[in-house]
Order: C-alpha cells, then structure tokens, then sequence
C-alpha cells in the first residue's frame, strides 16, 4: 500500500465562487490558469507550490473544495 499513495499525485480541487470583474487584468488571468472562467465552475489541478500560490494571490475569488 505504502507503494499505491507514491503513485498517486496529489491533487487540490478548486471552484470559483465570484467574478472576476472589476478585478486587475492580473488576477483574471490567474484565474483562466487555474483553468475557471465562470462562478461554480470546478477544477483539478496538481498540489505543488506554484499552484498553491495562484490560488493565494485569488483567495477572495475561489475557495478549495474537500471531497
């Protein structure tokens, strides 16, 4: 089993819950990196620190969803 979690890469779940508008050009395009557009909208992405730092300079924008 030890051997199962290596393989498996972590991932963090992220959904958009505001909208970008009236926001600066720079945290819009975070978002579209982080591969959301729309409010609901959920997206997978790898847990590593460039991640987690996109989702830091957006923190008032998404929120991180526990499944």
């Amino acid at each position: 089993m030890a051997t199962r979690k290596k393989t498996e890469a972590a991932t963090i779940t992220v959904e958009q819950i505001k909208s970008p508008q009236r926001r600066p050009a720079v945290q819009r395009q975070t978002l579209i990196g982080l591969g959301l557009n729309k409010i609901r909208r959920r997206s997978t992405l790898p847990d590593n620190p460039a991640t987690r730092g996109m989702i830091a300079a957006v923190q008032h924008l998404v929120r991180v969803v526990e499944e």
